[in-house]
């Protein structure tokens, strides 16, 4: 039987500082967000052609993600993930993706490693 998991190409660690957040001082400061993202693409294509035109290109994934979460800044984790999903979404090769954004640097008035969200969309 066929393996019916997807192939999946991840940038994981992509970080920038931003100024994203609710409070004023985040706005006004901002601090450093990270991202990673998984796409599910397939890649026989490229595989038997070795071809990067088949695929996804992660170097330019890597930028487009880049300018998002260093653009306009949104209120919601949530919504800073939506925007990056969107991004993925963009390239037609990309059946879904999965977006984690990190703010390791929030304030929660208690010792913490790190504040996620994740989000997962599909292709519709």
């Amino acid at each position: 039987m066929a393996d019916a998991r997807p192939d999946r190409i991840a940038v994981r660690g992509l970080t920038a500082h931003a100024h994203h957040g609710v409070y004023g001082f985040e706005r006004e400061n901002g601090q450093t967000f990270g991202v990673d993202a998984v796409l599910e693409v397939d890649t026989a294509p490229a595989a038997a052609t070795d071809d990067l035109a088949l695929t996804v290109n992660y170097a330019e994934l890597a930028q487009r993600l880049h300018a998002v979460l260093t653009g306009e800044p949104v209120d919601l984790l949530e919504t800073l993930c939506q925007r990056l999903a969107d991004v993925c979404l963009a390239d037609p090769l990309v059946q879904a993706a999965e977006i984690t954004v990190h703010k390791p640097q929030a304030d929660l008035g208690v010792p913490f490693d790190d504040v996620t969200v994740t989000i997962r969309r599909e292709r519709a």
